[in-house]
């Protein structure tokens, strides 16, 4: 038999498994209040070098130094399941819907309102109307510019030394030391 512990936790598991989830569990919905609390406090703190670090580290699920940088306005789902390398940088109103791992290297740089889409929702109408979700781990590796208004969507893994134009749409996985840029995106250059 379940404890209540263990089903408080069941969503949850589900989500970060990869699993079909309710989006709207009470325990995921905490989770999701708490991450907005911890965006706005750090709006507050932006010109406080040691307290604007620290409310960083609360906020995200690992940092790789004091030198990240986010500037807000910003919207996770959860920021404890993004994980960013050092050096990172990431202008206004970017969103990152974590609802599966995010793993972002070191000297990564996102432009103004780059969003970052782990959730992904059923298109059986059925399946959507009860709230069922899922949700894919994204990847992005080191020395990356992801340029303003790009979207990256559930699954995708980018290469290191990677170029996303602004606007791009990336649908599938970047290789290494490319520039790549439309809706879908498609490498464009080889650097």
């Amino acid at each position: 038999m379940e404890s209540s512990n263990d089903a408080k936790y069941a969503e949850q598991r589900k989500m970060l498994a990869g699993k079909p989830y309710f989006g709207g569990d009470p325990y995921l919905t905490e989770l999701r209040k708490q991450s907005q609390e911890r965006a706005a406090k750090l709006a507050t703190v932006r010109h406080e070098p040691a307290k604007y670090s620290a409310v960083i580290r609360e906020l995200l699920g690992s940092v790789g130094d004091d030198n990240a940088i986010m500037e807000s306005p910003m919207f996770f789902d959860y920021g404890c399941n993004t994980h960013v390398g050092k050096r990172f940088q990431m202008n206004i109103s970017c969103t990152i819907l974590d609802c599966a791992r995010v793993d972002i290297g070191d000297d990564v740089l996102f432009g103004p309102c780059v969003k970052i889409f782990t959730a992904e929702h059923p298109v059986d109408p059925a399946a959507r109307l009860a709230g069922v979700e899922s949700a894919r781990s994204i990847k992005i590796g080191n020395n990356v510019w992801v340029g303003g208004s790009a979207i990256i969507l559930p699954g995708v893994t980018i290469g290191n030394s990677v170029t996303v134009g602004a606007g791009s749409v990336v649908t599938k996985d970047i290789p290494d030391n490319v520039v790549v840029a439309g809706n879908p995106a498609r490498i464009i250059k080889h650097v």
